[in-house]
């Protein structure tokens, strides 16, 4: 199961927020479901101009129901360094991380960017229905600074979390969420899995190196957080659309 089919399952009318959107892979399909205002974030300057071509190719400008953020979220509010890691003259945007400088890599240079730090519960966002993130090993901050948020609007979540951008992730994200009243679930050999059930010895080893590009089989990083209130509800929406889940009820 794909973020986006777990998002058009799941889908309800609201604000749906697309948090590392890159240069739009989940942003659009998003704005093309009904009722959705989405806001996507995105601080790396080339992908926010990607995105925004790509939206105005999609829809002949950016539509009024998708609001762009340059800013990143963080768990306070300022500023911080973006590194991005050059390998060979390539930009790798896809590691671009604030929660790390690559420093230890010889193999790599890197460019850094200053970018603008927000927190999710500053916006004032309400009817928050379905959140995508996706930041490379800031994960905790992100959610920590959106738990009046997620407290008040119960969206459902799909968080990439690696253990090679911050060890220990696959912990203490699905911690600090479960604090929160959600549950983790993971999609492997045809069904939806508890997060009890996830191992990152065997599930998600990698290397830290954006020049090692050997992983693990299977190698699960995308990870889904449903509120525990209405979880046995969503769960059932899955099913129907084709996405069983292993057991009926699951500790984080």
């Amino acid at each position: 199961m794909r973020e986006l089919d777990f998002h058009r399952a799941l889908h309800r009318p609201g604000i749906l927020l697309d948090i590392g959107a890159h240069d739009g892979l989940l942003t659009i399909p998003l704005a093309h479901l009904p009722g959705s205002v989405v806001h996507g974030f995105e601080p790396l300057p080339e992908a926010m101009a990607r995105l925004r071509e790509a939206l105005a190719r999609e829809f002949g400008e950016v539509p009024p129901h998708v609001v762009l953020h340059g800013e990143a979220l963080g768990n306070a509010p300022g500023e911080a360094l973006l590194t991005l890691p050059i390998l060979d003259g390539v930009p790798q945007e896809q590691w671009a991380s604030l929660a790390k400088d690559y420093g230890e890599h010889a193999s790599v240079t890197t460019r850094a960017h200053q970018v603008r730090v927000v927190t999710l519960d500053s916006l004032g966002l309400g009817d928050v229905t379905a959140v995508k993130l996706d930041v490379e090993g800031a994960e905790e901050e992100a959610i920590a600074g959106g738990r009046e948020t997620l407290t008040r609007s119960r969206p459902i979540l799909s968080v990439e979390v690696e253990e090679r951008h911050r060890p220990g992730a696959t912990r203490d994200v699905p911690a600090l969420l479960g604090s929160l009243g959600y549950r983790g679930w993971f999609w492997h050999a045809g069904a939806l899995r508890p997060l009890a059930e996830f191992d990152p010895a065997t599930m998600q080893a990698a290397s830290p190196d954006p020049a090692v590009f050997t992983v693990s089989d299977p190698y699960i990083f995308t990870f889904f957080f449903l509120p525990q209130e209405g979880e046995a509800g969503f769960l059932a929406r899955l099913g129907a659309a084709g996405f069983p889940h292993a057991r009926a009820s699951a500790r984080p």
